[in-house]
């Protein structure tokens, strides 16, 4: 698929019905499903070819579901070993440029800074000279600035700048973050998040990165980093964001038409997200200021308005209906 996702709404319905039949000839399957015989007939083919189903050989072939975990292997495999390449193509990025910068003239490159108030206003400076997009990793426990301190944000976003950010899940667990983080949603920032992060990171414009010089792990006092210009190393970077960007779950408060979806409040689509990015009961229930039962209950009435009764089936109908 060429948005990345291993199967389309319709092969996904499909296969999940034929799952919960054990085996169906395309005609039954059409039935059921709703669907045109020669539509039913089209997406078998598609996931015979995918791996996802087998066909018995009869008067009419009868078709039955394979594990999803085989078919697939592959494929995932390959898109983390992409991943571990992009992650390992910056790293000996970065370790040739420390190796070098004694033997050769870098300093147009890249520019070393130190100290967290430094990294600050780095960080407000080339938000105010942004143009057109900012790009952010952001890790747990900010070393420079705290969501809600980023208040330059909200100026670039009223002048057309578009921002990406990707969160790490426990970040979003951090009382008091996942307000802020709303409240750049709800200007206009498009956030997404991951279970974990590989660095911290900001690029400005395709043009100019941030990003630390040492592990978080490695405590060397005041904190350093790299501002990094044009060059391989950029690229790289731009790289590992945008293949991150493809595997990030998105934080929506309100659909891409900015209009109401099918009854779905604010506080019902921001749990729904946070659900679907794998963030815990309790730590929903902390971060929107309920109780645990409470998000129980409207995770039931978001599935009773689904139409499903678990949280996969929830999940599922909220990617078919595009509520995220």
């Amino acid at each position: 698929m060429q948005d990345g996702s291993l199967l389309d709404a319709r092969e996904e319905q499909t296969y999940r019905l034929l799952v919960g039949l054990s085996a169906a000839r395309a005609a039954e399957l059409a039935e059921v499903a709703e669907l045109p015989q020669h539509e039913a007939d089209e997406v078998l083919q598609r996931l015979q070819a995918k791996g996802l189903v087998t066909v018995q050989a009869a008067d009419e072939p009868v078709f039955s579901p394979l594990p999803p975990d085989v078919a697939f292997g592959t494929t995932l495999l390959r898109r983390q070993e992409s991943l571990e390449a992009a992650r390992k193509t910056v790293a000996a990025l970065s370790e040739e440029f420390r190796a070098s910068a004694s033997r050769r003239d870098a300093h147009h490159l890249v520019e070393v800074i130190v100290g967290a108030t430094t990294l600050r206003e780095r960080l407000r400076d080339l938000q105010n000279a942004a143009r057109e997009e900012i790009l952010w990793f952001c890790r747990a426990n900010p070393l420079a600035m705290q969501g809600a301190d980023n208040t330059e944000e909200y100026g670039a976003l009223s002048r057309g700048v578009r921002y990406r950010a990707i969160y790490e899940r426990a970040l979003i667990e951090t009382p008091g973050e996942l307000d802020s983080i709303s409240e750049g949603v709800s200007w206009g920032e498009e956030a997404r998040v991951l279970p974990t992060l590989p660095v911290r990171l900001a690029i400005v414009d395709r043009s100019t990165a941030i990003c630390p010089l040492v592990r978080d792990d490695e405590n060397l006092g005041e904190p350093s980093a790299a501002i990094i210009n044009r060059g391989e190393l950029l690229d790289a970077l731009l790289a590992l964001f945008e293949s991150y960007w493809e595997l990030a779950t998105p934080v929506r408060l309100q659909p891409d038409d900015d209009q109401p979806v099918e009854g779905l409040d604010d506080s019902e689509r921001l749990l729904l997200s946070l659900l679907v990015a794998g963030v815990p009961d309790k730590s929903i229930a902390t971060q929107l200021g309920i109780s645990r039962r409470t998000v129980q209950r409207r995770l039931d009435r978001l599935m009773a308005l689904a139409g499903v009764d678990t949280r996969t089936g929830l999940a599922f109908q909220a990617a078919k209906r595009d509520w995220l």
